[in-house]
């Protein structure tokens, strides 16, 4: 077992015997020649003895490979919510120190990025936290409503340099010059142009995408609904409506992603009925293991639509391809449903 030929590994380095680590820890000296050969493992409530006699975390006890520990940081930023400083602040010196090592491995780099804009994120709940204690002392505090709309992304769009998002708009264009077939480049560069209100060149990266050989594209419905959205937003509606249900005229009923984009398209038009319709829809198609975002996008719509009946029938059903698809019953994302049923059924 790796947690023992650990435990032998740092009980050398420390020049003890096993009977003294035996008698630290309170066990008999049998027990951690037992661990060290990998007969036994030690008992999980003497993990944090054993970490704090030897100085290291329990993680090192494991000794857990590079790919392993990569692989675990990604889970944990997927899976919680919350994550405390010093482990970021741990995982991003793993991150930064096999960079160093390894600076052509992409993968850690977007990792280093997921840590860092966990942590972002996570001080943006706090800063919105922060100014609604303000607001709820003095309700005409506009300094809290300002940090407010920074932290919940309300500030723009500004024309003014420091607030646009002019640098991330030409770091793209430099990018598509050198990585023209980077689909999902075009993708971001349309939405920062359209976020700063510059229509005409959306529609021209929109014209560049829809040339590139459609048997490269991952995702061609893009075109379309990107078409459609700078229609949409320049104030075309009707030019929006008819590309978008056009987009979808041919869809095969188990595309979820593209009748999950048609829903999302057809929310920004006020219609929630339909986009929840829509988004529910895609979930009656999928096969096991099914994404649990067609039931959140649903209910989330159902809501705006002032279905709560169908809010919480939508979020009980997601909980239920939780527990059926992934054997997830209990956790942190649960309980955030549940939370959010709890505050529904209250408005009944």
């Amino acid at each position: 077992m790796e947690i023992g030929n650990q435990i032998k590994t740092l009980r050398t380095q420390r020049g003890v015997t096993q009977e003294t680590v035996a008698a630290a820890l309170g066990v008999l000296p049998q027990t951690v020649s037992k661990w060290e050969t990998g007969a036994t493992a030690p008992d999980i409530a003497l993990l944090p003895a054993i970490s704090a006699y030897f100085g290291v975390t329990i993680d090192e006890l494991f000794a857990l490979t590079d790919q392993q520990r990569v692989e675990r940081i990604e889970n944990m930023l997927d899976n919680q919510r919350e994550v405390e400083a010093h482990i970021l602040d741990r995982e991003a010196a793993f991150l930064l120190e096999k960079a160093r090592r390894e600076p052509k491995n992409a993968r850690v780099w977007s990792l280093l990025a997921y840590v860092e804009n966990h942590r972002g994120d996570a001080a943006k709940r706090k800063a919105a936290e922060y100014a609604k204690e303000s607001l709820s002392r003095k309700a005409d505090n506009n300094a809290a409503l300002w940090e407010l709309a920074r932290a919940t992304g309300l500030e723009g769009p500004y024309w003014e340099l420091a607030d646009s998002h002019r640098a991330v708009i030409d770091y793209l264009k430099d990018f598509i010059a050198e990585n023209p077939d980077v689909e999902h480049a075009y993708w971001w560069l349309m939405d920062a142009l359209l976020l700063d209100s510059r229509f005409a060149e959306a529609s021209q990266v929109c014209d560049r995408l829809s040339r590139l050989d459609k048997s490269k594209l991952t995702d061609p419905i893009r075109v379309p609904d990107y078409r459609g959205l700078i229609a949409w937003k320049s104030g075309d509606r009707e030019t929006a409506l008819r590309i978008w249900d056009d987009m979808v005229r041919d869809l095969p009923e188990d595309d979820s992603y593209g009748w999950g984009v048609y829903a999302q398209d057809y929310a920004m038009t006020g219609d929630y009925a339909r986009a929840a319709r829509i988004s529910l829809r895609c979930g009656e198609h999928m096969t096991p293991p099914r994404a649990t975002w067609a039931w959140e996008q649903g209910a989330y719509f159902q809501e705006l639509a002032g279905d709560i009946q169908g809010t919480i029938a939508s979020l009980e059903q997601l909980l239920e391809v939780r527990r059926a698809d992934y054997n997830v019953t209990t956790g942190a994302g649960n309980e955030a449903y549940l939370a959010e049923i709890d505050r529904l059924r209250a408005k009944l």
